[in-house]
């Protein structure tokens, strides 16, 4: 019987790929800031015939982190799998941003991450086996206006990945860890985010389906490889900026503004999740689904291939 930890579990990509791993024979242990969202996931589990543990915490608390891979252990077995997502992220101008602000984005969206690893890492080395998925954004390559802080920590994500990978290959080790780098999702993010745009936000280009992110989340614990992107547009963005820079720059400058905002005001009490958890029953998707897409060639073609 397989073990897999997700964080960020009560909404969005998180949820989608705890409810994933439940429908392929996975007991599942969910963490995220949200206990009542997590109990409806845990719900959504069990009727799948599985089991669910319910962990709300904070992942930008390292001991927390830590302290819920011992309780997954003691409850349920060896974990065979931890996939670091939670996030948090920003709207708004640099120039806009607060020190706190920049913070608060670094320790949830780079540093909870880091701290999953840690935790999983610390259960995994002693047995040499275990798969972790840091879930990244095609963008760890290529930052855009308005999200400097959430675009940074995947930046910086990117770069621990890089880092750990060559230190796994020298202790010649069997704990598998890949970077999923994600295309733009249809998740309650741009709905909770703290946003100074004059606009509600929304995901810019082609849209998909947290689902299909699940998918690939599923597909890099299984198979490994150091990075799996998913979805074409990621794929063009990254090449994009390795070859392009600049040309990105000022495409950026044109269209990066109103091609993440859509044309409806932000009403002025919409909520934010960057301190405390929002409450409400948000499920997996966002308010995206007419325009998002549930598959993709790109991946599809890169899922007949294991690097």
């Amino acid at each position: 019987m397989s073990i897999a930890v997700v964080t960020g579990a009560s909404a969005g990509i998180g949820r989608a790929t705890a409810l994933a791993y439940a429908a392929a024979g996975t007991d599942v242990a969910l963490i995220s800031r949200n206990g009542e969202r997590l109990g409806q996931v845990a719900k959504e589990i069990e009727s799948l015939g599985r089991k669910a543990l319910v962990l709300p915490l904070d992942v930008a608390d390292a001991a927390a982190v830590e302290a819920a891979a011992d309780k997954v252990e003691a409850t349920f077995g060896p974990i065979d799998v931890w996939v670091s997502n939670a996030m948090v992220s920003v709207f708004s101008p640099v120039i806009e941003m607060t020190a706190a602000e920049f913070r608060r984005v670094t320790e949830v969206t780079y540093l909870g991450a880091v701290y999953g690893v840690l935790a999983a890492l610390r259960h995994m080395r002693p047995r040499d086996r275990g798969s972790i998925v840091i879930v990244g954004s095609a963008l760890a390559y290529r930052g855009i206006p308005l999200q400097s802080a959430y675009r940074a920590a995947k930046h910086a994500l990117k770069g621990f990945n890089d880092s750990l990978q060559s230190e796994l290959l020298h202790d010649r080790s069997h704990v598998r860890v890949t970077m999923v780098q994600l295309s733009a999702c249809n998740t309650p993010q741009f709905d909770w985010a703290k946003s100074r745009l004059a606009r509600r936000a929304r995901p810019m280009g082609a849209v998909f389906q947290p689902e299909l992110a699940a998918r690939g989340i599923l597909w890099a614990a299984r198979h490994g490889g150091r990075e799996v992107t998913v979805g074409a547009p990621g794929w063009r963005a990254i090449w994009a900026s390795k070859l392009f820079p600049g040309l990105v720059d000022r495409y950026l400058a044109k269209f990066g503004y109103d091609g993440q905002q859509t044309g409806e005001a932000k009403s002025a009490d919409a909520p934010e999740n960057l301190w405390q958890s929002v409450p409400g029953s948000f499920g997996a998707h966002g308010r995206f689904n007419e325009v998002a897409k549930a598959s993709s060639l790109q991946f599809k073609l890169r899922s007949l291939f294991r690097d």
